[in-house]
């Protein structure tokens, strides 16, 4: 008879590390560009997992942590390992990631981020005399890299969905039931409509905002939902909604305000475009947050209208979300196993891209023509027409989250644009490694629930 054991999963975000003694208990990291390292003393019965974003600070404004490095990290972890007993020459190390992660391009060879991660840590292993026992780096592909707590064994795994079942017949949606399925959307709270407009004109203050806010029920509970979550990485534990509004002051209720107005939209279940419960929506706020950032960084715009600008960008995706059904294997194929850009399995099956289709929703909404913009050319910002800034921004911060945070949807970005682009915001290419460190940490807590729990064999 099988002794099935029930282990819990532990999700260790990038910049996090989590060391421990032997315990039913299985850590995992989510690799992209990004490097995890697994180490464990097997006679201590110690061990843990690190996950890397880059290999060094990219400059004295830096907002990273030290865990979110190789140089600065590794020790601090090795050092952890060692209050709990291991020995530095017991150490066992597996190391997984690095990855390009789509089509590659000059760019990635230049930057070669992942790559660079990969070598300090070997680097830092190697001067601490820690043998390497397990490596798979580099390539296409994003992965998961496993440390069972138990029996003290990393083992390394692509990241891939084995529901996926064969593929049947596809119904192609023709451009009415694609309208048709646009008109189901519901529209956008008209309290949205206020702000956006206060907004793009620059004419409003704290109290307009408060007011319109409170006049709305909806939203007001929908806010109070999303303050007391971990979204914006600080909890905020209110009741009331002036509570909130006090707490949240001016720029941050726009961003959290947008948030919860659209949070409904991006609820799809799996098999469609996320990979995971919840993955839609966590690429929306990511975006968003990362898109406020590099707005500040740059100081090349508003960082609110970045804000919903990234936040609105995959906003077609809700409404090709409806026809995904049968097609769903033929989408995972061409993006997860082909490495095959998504906007091309769209125009195959389609006839059309969730861009194209997120712009027809964003003119259905009267949304201002710089969003509309931003939504339509987020994958060719050098098409913009209205606003070349502001695709750009939601450009890069798209290609970073695709990059960086993996296995939460199906799409994945190319680097071709990336020059064209840092240019346009006014930053210079070397630069780059640092505009990674503008990640919102919380964007990395976003939890994988898929993984809240997993059943082994022993």
């Amino acid at each position: 008879m099988l002794n099935v054991c029930r282990y819990s999963a532990y999700p260790v975000p990038a910049g996090e590390y989590r060391v421990s003694e032997k315990k039913n208990e299985i850590l995992n990291a989510y690799l992209g560009t990004c490097v995890g390292l697994s180490l464990c003393d097997r006679k201590a019965r110690v061990g843990g997992l690190i996950h890397l974003l880059l290999p060094e600070p990219g400059g004295s404004d830096c907002l990273g942590k030290p865990v979110t490095y190789a140089v600065t990290g590794l020790p601090i972890f090795i050092k952890e390992l060692h209050k709990l007993g291991s020995e530095i020459s017991r150490l066992e190390a597996t190391i997984a990631g690095g990855a390009l992660v789509g089509d590659i391009s000059e760019v990635d060879v230049e930057l070669d981020i992942g790559g660079r991660t990969v070598e300090m840590t070997e680097r830092i292993l190697r001067n601490a005399g820690i043998s390497v026992i397990k490596r798979e780096t580099g390539g296409f592909f994003s992965c998961r890299l496993s440390l069972n707590l138990d029996t003290m064994e990393s083992a390394i795994h692509p990241i891939y969905n084995n529901q996926v079942n064969e593929e049947s017949e596809i119904i192609r949606p023709d451009i009415k039931m694609l309208r048709d399925s646009i008109e189901k959307i519901h529209s956008i709270p008209q309290v949205v409509f206020k702000i956006l407009r206060m907004v793009r004109e620059g004419k409003y203050s704290f109290q307009d905002l408060a007011c319109e806010v409170k006049q709305d029920q909806v939203i007001s509970a929908k806010l109070l939902k999303l303050c007391n979550s971990a979204f914006f990485g600080r909890r905020i534990i209110a009741d009331s909604i002036d509570r909130v509004l006090v707490m949240l002051g001016e720029k941050q209720l726009i961003q959290t305000l947008m948030s919860a107005a659209f949070e409904d939209f991006f609820t799809g279940n799996t098999g469609g475009y996320s990979q995971c419960k919840g993955g839609l929506f966590n690429h929306a706020i990511g975006t968003a947050m990362l898109c406020e950032n590099l707005a500040k960084k740059s100081q090349c715009m508003a960082p609110d209208i970045a804000y919903t600008a990234g936040l609105l960008h995959d906003i077609g995706k809700v409404v090709l979300d409806q026809h995904m059904g049968r097609a769903y294997p033929f989408f995972y194929r061409r993006t997860q196993l082909e490495n095959e850009e998504l906007f091309m399995a769209e125009r195959e099956i389609f006839g059309i891209t969730h861009d194209e289709v997120g712009a027809m929703l964003a003119e259905q909404w009267a949304l201002p023509e710089n969003l509309i913009d931003a939504i339509r050319n987020h994958h060719n910002p050098e098409n913009a027409e209205k606003d070349r800034v502001l695709s750009s921004v939601v450009y890069l911060a798209d290609l970073i989250m695709s990059r960086f945070l993996v296995g939460q949807e199906l799409e994945r970005l190319d680097a071709e644009h990336i020059r064209k682009s840092l240019r346009i915001i006014g930053l210079n290419r070397i630069k780059f490694p640092s505009i990674i460190e503008t990640i919102p940490p919380q964007i990395f807590q976003m939890p994988f629930e898929r993984e809240a729990q997993s059943r082994y064999v022993n």
